[in-house]
């Protein structure tokens, strides 16, 4: 995912459908320097990490 396209969704009040390594995260903070993101698991809220935009994909919801 690029920078862009991750603050779009960290900014937005409408919820993005974004996997990391499988699993249904939502974006707290994109950081644009190190094009990093800090995100957590949807079903894990507690647990918050750092991950490359790399790793996140954004999927169509309609596939859902």
């Amino acid at each position: 995912m690029n920078v862009q396209r991750a603050q779009e969704i960290a900014s937005s009040p409408e919820m993005a459908y974004v996997l990391c390594d499988g699993t249904a995260i939502y974006i707290q903070h994109v950081n644009e320097q190190s094009e990093t993101a800090r995100i957590y698991a949807l079903n894990n809220p507690e647990e918050e990490r750092e991950v490359p935009l790399y790793a996140l994909t954004e999927q169509d919801q309609e596939l859902i």
